[in-house]
């Protein structure tokens, strides 16, 4: 009889919160124009944003923001084919403006067990070294996405080479200065494109930069609360450790991890370029 009971109780519990998702996809569907933030949802639907948060991801695979920007990609997608300009398509969709639009289209694939373990075998890395808005930068890519963006400061690009080949020590490297350029044409430009990332990490490292590219444009988090994002309250220092890991500079945004208080805190790259990106940013946005 408790065994009925418990499954009977199970069963309004999954009704309950199948009705709550139900609200919630409804809503963003109707309402994805005016781009309703977190905790607006999360009103709807009666829950605080972290439960809602977790809830929505364990019953869709996808956080509320991630539906949201498929939603709202799918319309992007219509309205670039239908609209005069980017930026006339980005407003169609109740974007800000052509850069928000093209922020829609980067996606994250973390490399599998097997591809790590067959270190790069048969895999053409490209790489190249190309001016940016913030220095000179290395960037390699393989057929899955962008693997790695540094910062090089105009200083040989030897380094960044030898850490690429030691993850893929199997790989087929071929040099590629032009196809550099123009990844950073796609990165730093105003065009609609499809920026896939392909990195390789530690689950929680692929969590912690997956929820980076969650992050509005322009908007900064702790550390501490990068950790309770991910469930993992304690767990500052080895949030810490994996945005200092990020292997793709300014695409995943850990320069906008900020420490307690609101201070710049280090950056891999230099904390007056993390100064830099910040108040370019806060001006892009209108923050400032």
């Amino acid at each position: 009889m408790d065994m009925k009971v418990t499954s009977m109780a199970e069963a309004f519990i999954d009704s309950r919160e199948f009705a709550r998702m139900t609200r919630a996809i409804e809503f963003i569907e109707r309402e994805y124009q005016r781009q309703p933030r977190l905790a607006e949802i999360a009103k709807v639907v009666g829950l605080s944003e972290f439960h809602f948060n977790r809830l929505f991801r364990r019953w869709t695979g996808l956080t509320p923001k991630q539906y949201l920007a498929e939603v709202t990609g799918r319309a992007a997608g219509t309205a670039l084919r239908s609209e005069p300009s980017v930026l006339d398509a980005a407003h169609s969709v109740g974007l800000s403006g052509g850069g928000r639009l093209h922020d829609l289209t980067v996606s994250l694939e973390a490399m599998t067990p097997g591809e790590i373990r067959a270190g790069g075998a048969g895999v053409n890395i490209r790489h190249g070294v190309a001016p940016t808005p913030f220095g000179t930068a290395f960037i390699a890519e393989t057929p899955r996405g962008l693997c790695r963006l540094a910062f090089i400061d105009g200083v040989s690009d030897a380094a960044e080479l030898k850490a690429l080949r030691a993850t893929w020590p199997k790989a087929t490297f071929v040099h590629d200065d032009a196809r550099a350029k123009t990844l950073v044409e796609i990165i730093w430009g105003h065009k609609s494109a499809t920026l896939p990332l392909a990195v390789c990490g530690t689950n929680f490292q692929v969590q912690v930069w997956r929820a980076l590219l969650e992050l509005d444009p322009g908007e900064t988090v702790s550390y501490s609360a990068l950790a309770r994002m991910l469930g993992q309250p304690n767990g500052a220092r080895a949030v810490g450790n994996a945005v200092g890991a990020n292997p793709i500079a300014w695409v995943i945004p850990c320069h906008r991890v900020l420490r307690a208080g609101g201070q710049l805190g280090g950056y891999r790259w230099g904390v007056a370029r993390k100064q830099m990106i910040r108040r370019w940013e806060e001006r892009r946005t209108g923050a400032s």
